[in-house]
């Protein structure tokens, strides 16, 4: 049950990852805007995911610089200003 245990986390970690990697890279190659919405998604779900891995596994080092990953990410929704009305 152990081993299945570790194989579900190693999962679950490459899942948060791989998604700020690919929004990182998508933003290098100019599909994204690095303010944009879909950008900025990506690195919060990636971020929570890998803060829940590193809080599960007690790595605070690891859980303090995700924290902060999903903070600016956060800010940066809550900053983007607001659509323009349609009429």
């Amino acid at each position: 049950l152990a081993r299945k245990e570790f194989y579900v986390a190693q999962a679950i970690q490459l899942v948060g990852a791989f998604l700020i990697l690919i929004a990182y890279a998508l933003a290098q190659l100019g599909v994204l805007s690095a303010r944009g919405v879909p950008f900025l998604l990506l690195n919060l779900a990636g971020a929570i995911i890998l803060a829940g891995s590193a809080y599960d596994e007690e790595q605070w080092g690891f859980l303090v610089l995700e924290v902060a990953w999903a903070a600016v990410s956060a800010l940066g929704l809550l900053r983007r200003p607001a659509a323009p009305a349609t009429a």
